[in-house]
């Protein structure tokens, strides 16, 4: 019917409602329906917002049992299955931690990776010549709080460090920028070796690190000590 009125506007809504014996009151919340998203849907926009700010907010790694956690606390009562769809409708997924202290990122598939200098040798025959740096979550009563730590593979000492509840490239960048206050470096001298995480790809950090003439080097982490 409607499809009919559509297309032939001049029948008049009225005397084709009659004919077919519809009430116009029905006919009109029909239309005003198409029109309207119904309640639920409108809700599940508004909590889908929520959901991908929770999901930000925890740097990416809260699942659908930590964010539907974190809507109770904050008095929102939805089911968790309602919860898990409209992540896996946003494409919002979880990451599993590894054990306290082991540090993960996650790579952006677009990024332009640096070569791996280091091939798994953390050693270096003088201080700054070579600074590993990675990112840890730990997880806290309120959320996960991120480290970010740069340390120099000739002392195995801490050169920098921060924390930020989000682990994003202005996390890494500000601990590369208090490692560069607390020395020396000789530009062309060193080389800043991460993981393949996308804080570490983005152009703020490489721009820094070749205003500052370090090389850039991407490989593994582990096993530095």
């Amino acid at each position: 019917m409607t499809g009919l009125l559509d297309e032939h506007p001049h029948l008049g809504v009225e005397c084709v409602l009659r004919e077919l014996h519809i009430a116009s009151s029905t006919y009109y919340r029909w239309r005003r329906a198409e029109r309207e998203p119904c309640a639920r849907k409108r809700q599940d926009a508004v909590l889908a917002e929520r959901i991908r700010q929770i999901h930000t907010d925890s740097g990416g790694i809260y699942g659908s049992p930590r964010v539907h956690a974190v809507l109770r606390r904050e008095g929102v009562h939805v089911g968790r299955k309602r919860v898990e769809r409209l992540m896996r409708e946003a494409g919002l997924t979880g990451i599993s931690p590894r054990r306290t202290g082991k540090g993960f990122t996650r790579r952006d598939p677009k990024a332009m990776l640096a070569p791996d200098l280091v091939q798994r040798d953390f050693t270096a025959p003088a201080p700054n010549r070579l600074w590993v740096t990675d990112l840890t979550m730990i997880p806290t009563g309120e959320g996960p709080l991120w480290l970010s730590a740069i340390r120099d593979a000739f002392s195995r000492r801490v050169v920098a460090w921060e924390t930020s509840a989000r682990a994003d490239a202005d996390l890494v960048l500000t601990t590369l920028e208090y490692a560069l206050a607390s020395r020396e470096v000789e530009p062309g001298k060193l080389i800043h070796h991460a993981d393949h995480g996308c804080q570490y790809t983005s152009i703020k950090l490489t721009t820094r690190l070749m205003r500052a003439g370090i090389e850039a080097s991407m490989g593994s982490v582990g096993g530095q000590g």
